[in-house]
């Protein structure tokens, strides 16, 4: 989930669910509310921590900050040096997600069918968003993280794309591999600078997750194949923005002072100018097809 939430694109929600924890982590996460401090204060830490399955959530989110620190740079740098063999691997993950979740609905009807169609073209627009500009403020932060991590637990939609679209990407990136970089240096200005903008990401991130997970965890409980259809239509709609081979249309200048990409356009590797390594791109989709089934297999696997 980490690696996949640090590409603009890609959604940690949909590897949560194709890998079987999703409705277990809309729960837990649903479930953490003040009654554990009365448990805690009450039967002790142990009930506390059992009742509110935070060994789950714990290990999950280590495992998600692992992977962002690990992954960052590395996908910064294939984002930038080689963004087709990137793009064409999750494409192919997408592809299979779609199937994946959509195969999960029951009992098609009118409602379904319109909410497969309204979140196609929700997601759609919103990968054709013009980004907004940059900041640095707290309180800017704060906002990103409280909308980047909705996106990062609804399947199909980006918390990264998100960020991109506030104008935060490219520093949150920079702020991880500062913080990184200050770990390993022992930059101590660097570290607490770095930190403290982690620190108000990631409370923005955890109120989001607290307020949307709940609404989540009720439509799933209630009306799921109508969520199924919802969820499967905003990864259809995502493979807009992950389609390998795309032309610039404008650019931007980034925090390093160099120029970026701002909109692109989708084209056919055929019409691509440069080298459109179509072979490695079907290599890889496929791959990333593959990578699913795998997934699928292993979560049929996991125990009860």
């Amino acid at each position: 989930m980490g690696a996949a939430d640090v590409v603009p694109g890609v959604s940690g929600g949909t590897i949560a669910f194709i890998s079987g924890i999703y409705e277990e982590l809309l729960q837990t996460i649903d479930n953490i509310k003040f009654g554990l401090l009365k448990t805690l204060r009450k039967e002790g830490f142990k009930a506390a921590w059992q009742k509110g399955n935070l060994s789950f959530l714990s290990m999950l989110f280590l495992g998600i900050f692992i992977s962002i620190l690990t992954f960052s740079k590395l996908i910064g740098w294939l984002l930038e040096h080689q963004p087709i063999l990137l793009w064409s691997f999750f494409f192919g993950l997408i592809l299979a997600s779609i199937w994946f979740v959509g195969k999960q609905i029951v009992g098609w009807n009118f409602k379904i069918v319109s909410s497969l169609v309204l979140g196609t073209v929700l997601s759609y627009y919103i990968t054709i968003a013009e980004p907004l500009g940059t900041s640095d403020s707290y309180v800017f932060l704060f906002f990103s993280g409280f909308l980047a991590i909705i996106a990062m637990i609804l399947p199909g939609i980006s918390g990264a794309f998100i960020l991109v679209l506030l104008g935060a990407y490219q520093g949150v990136l920079n702020t991880v591999n500062q913080f990184r970089e200050s770990l390993a240096s022992g930059n101590v200005e660097l570290l607490t600078q770095s930190a403290t903008k982690l620190s108000v990401l990631a409370l923005g991130a955890l109120i989001g997750l607290k307020v949307f997970s709940g609404f989540l965890n009720w439509m799933f409980t209630h009306h799921k194949n109508m969520t199924l259809a919802l969820l499967t239509g905003f990864m259809i709609g995502s493979l807009n923005k992950i389609w390998p081979w795309k032309e610039v249309i404008s650019w931007r200048v980034n925090s390093k002072n160099l120029k970026v990409p701002l909109m692109e356009k989708n084209v056919s590797p055929m019409d691509f100018s440069g080298e459109n390594h179509l072979m490695w791109a079907v290599v890889l989709s496929v791959a990333g097809i593959v990578l699913i089934l795998l997934f699928e297999k292993l979560a049929a696997k996991k125990p009860v």
